[in-house]
């Protein structure tokens, strides 16, 4: 679980990157009008989310490692949703950074 931590850190450092990039170059384009939408605010909230659900995760398996928590099916299934999560985040990097791509390739 632990080699995961880093691999999440990497996906909203780039998630980042790319919303600064975005924000950035809206702003050249639009002028000084405020872009900062509701989209990158939704965004962030959601890797917090995975992030925190990696967390409880996490601290679910070292409960039950440590003989703290002795629920396995409710371990299983946190670890389960942190999974899910994490893999629905990399989908979603992978098709903005695709859509990014796609735009900055088109012929002005």
């Amino acid at each position: 679980m632990t080699s995961i931590m880093p691999k999440i850190q990497d996906t909203q450092n780039s998630v980042k990157e790319l919303q600064e990039k975005i924000i950035r170059q809206s702003k050249e384009t639009l002028g000084e009008q405020n872009v900062t939408a509701e989209f990158v605010n939704s965004l962030t909230n959601a890797i917090q989310n995975v992030s925190d659900t990696q967390m409880k995760s996490a601290e679910l398996t070292k409960n039950f490692e440590l003989g703290i928590e002795n629920d396995l099916t409710k371990v299983m299934i946190q670890q389960q949703l942190a999974g899910l999560g994490f893999q629905m985040t990399l989908n979603v990097r992978n098709k903005v950074l695709s859509a990014y791509k796609d735009i900055m390739n088109m012929p002005v």
